[in-house]
């Protein structure tokens, strides 16, 4: 981690809470109370891709310092490296699937259940870098996550009630989604992590490819599963303010992210994942009729300690205090 203040790290932290938590409120607002007509997901999900890539640009013509290095980058890294674009297609394909699994989930379960449920990314991720970057987790870290699975188990045993949606929806399909958003964010991040440190190449430039071959992917989706109604009502149709704010928050979100990481430790970062859930709990209440039970707060909370605890970092057993080796020793000598 590089040398930043505190006040940085809690400035870093306390936006990507609001943006955790606001993303999820007001989507599920657009799905499921805004009176306007229905948007079209999947072109949210493409402009979302097409503003991270100009965010990307942007960055890495500050990083370049001059219009000439960045013409000279982009054709390198973009024009004469066809097997790079290829190569990070494959998380772009994976983010799409995800992203599109979020307007899904949002439309079938509330805010709040899907900020829990959707911690169960945490599992997902580590069992992914178990087996793609043979890295190991602590005894304290696999209680976690069988805490966190076993709150996840609770809140979806009964899911709660929200009194002012109007719209119909079906838990288990959400529930659906939510698992395959999961599994998408475990996979792709760790994949995205591997191809950053297997070379040198900028972050911004290995975003930039993986937005390029994500807005391809995204469009390819709109008219494989809307494309009649786009044509006939516009890849526009039903947007909103309220719309316009959820893309931003969603291209922003992802970019932030990577400032967190940079940043902030593990525990921090696990601060804020509670924190959003209880914003989103708060907010749920308030905005959409959110019914708390006992099942559900017992979860949350289980959910929140679990994140905690994975966050902790690893004590070093390998090498022993001063005092603790002569303690051995002496041992050894009776």
């Amino acid at each position: 981690l590089e040398p930043v203040s505190v006040m940085f790290k809690v400035y870093c932290l306390s936006v990507m809470t609001m943006v955790a938590a606001t993303y999820t409120v007001v989507l599920r607002y657009t799905r499921t109370i805004s009176s306007t007509a229905m948007y079209f997901s999947t072109t949210a999900v493409c402009v979302t891709e097409v503003i991270k890539l100009f965010l990307s640009l942007g960055m890495l013509t500050k990083e370049a310092g001059s219009f000439g290095r960045l013409k000279a980058s982009i054709v390198e890294h973009v024009f004469q490296s066809p097997k790079e674009l290829l190569k990070l297609s494959v998380p772009s394909v994976v983010y799409a699937i995800q992203n599109n699994m979020a307007f899904i989930a949002l439309s079938n379960l509330d805010a709040a259940v899907y900020q829990v449920t959707y911690q169960l990314k945490i599992p997902c991720t580590a069992l992914c870098m178990v087996l793609m970057l043979n890295r190991s987790l602590s005894r304290l870290q696999w209680l976690s996550v069988c805490m966190l699975c076993g709150g996840v188990a609770l809140v979806q045993w009964k899911p709660v009630e929200a009194t002012k949606v109007q719209v119909e929806q079906n838990p288990f399909w959400g529930f659906m989604a939510i698992a395959v958003a999961v599994f998408c964010s475990g996979f792709a991040g760790v994949y995205f992590e591997k191809v950053l440190k297997s070379s040198d190449t900028s972050l911004w430039v290995r975003n930039i490819q993986m937005y390029l071959s994500g807005i391809v992917v995204t469009l390819a989706g709109v008219y494989m599963t809307e494309g009649t109604q786009v044509i006939q009502k516009g890849f526009f149709y039903g947007y909103t303010p309220w719309v316009c704010f959820v893309v931003f928050l969603a291209s922003v979100g992802g970019l932030y992210t990577s400032v967190v990481v940079k940043y902030t430790d593990n525990i921090m970062k696990g601060f804020s994942a509670a924190a959003a859930i209880v914003l989103s709990t708060v907010a749920s209440v308030a905005l959409f009729g959110l019914q708390i039970t006992v099942n559900f707060a017992s979860g949350a909370m289980l959910v929140c300690i679990s994140i905690y605890l994975y966050g902790l970092p690893k004590q070093d057993t390998s090498k022993l205090p001063r005092a603790d080796k002569d303690a051995k020793q002496k041992l050894i000598t009776v």
